[in-house]
């Protein structure tokens, strides 16, 4: 069970690095992209700064700059995850090829134990194909996606892909909280 933990472990960093090298390839070292980050980022530390030299005492003519300037930095956050969906295509396509065969290699295989016992709705997931009651047994599915969720992150900010703190903090992330209103 052990070396079969470890195998998808391995499996789940070289696919992430597979997936960051064909990022790379079709979108990272392209000139659109690079412009597009380089005026996020941009766009981005001029609005904190902006931000924080004001404050709350905004007046009206601030305030409509500001917001002037979020309309900005959202549509060049929307263009930026359109030039990187082409590659979410080829990613999706063959990781869904990789993932079917390591699928049927680990079919029916116990890879690992759980520490506790999963919530209902993902126990069909974690227990995926595996005989049995035991809901603390896991299915390789599910310990490939844990892996692949927390490994490719850190690999995109070890190889430098992932997008700036500023960034982030202005709202481009899918669930990130709307930004405050001004009063």
């Amino acid at each position: 069970m052990w070396g079969d933990s470890l195998l998808i472990v391995f499996i789940s960093i070289c696919t992430a690095f597979l997936g960051e090298g064909l990022t790379w390839i079709l979108v990272y070292r392209t000139e659109k992209y690079q412009k597009l980050k380089v005026e996020v980022e941009r766009q981005s530390k001029k609005l904190e700064k902006r931000k924080e030299a004001h404050g709350d005492s905004l007046d009206k003519q601030h305030k409509k700059k500001i917001e002037r300037e979020e309309e900005r930095l959202k549509n060049n956050n929307r263009d930026l995850s359109l030039v990187k969906m082409k590659s979410m295509f080829a990613i999706g396509f063959a990781f869904t090829a990789l993932l079917s065969m390591f699928n049927s290699i680990f079919d029916g295989r116990v890879v690992a134990k759980l520490p506790f016992y999963p919530i209902s709705w993902i126990q069909g997931l974690s227990h995926r194909n595996l005989p049995g009651d035991n809901y603390t047994d896991c299915s390789f599915i599910f310990l490939y996606i844990l892996c692949t969720m927390s490994i490719r992150q850190n690999i995109q900010k070890l190889l430098g892909f992932a997008p700036s703190r500023a960034a982030s903090k202005q709202g481009g992330a899918l669930f990130a909280a709307p930004p405050a209103q001004f009063k």
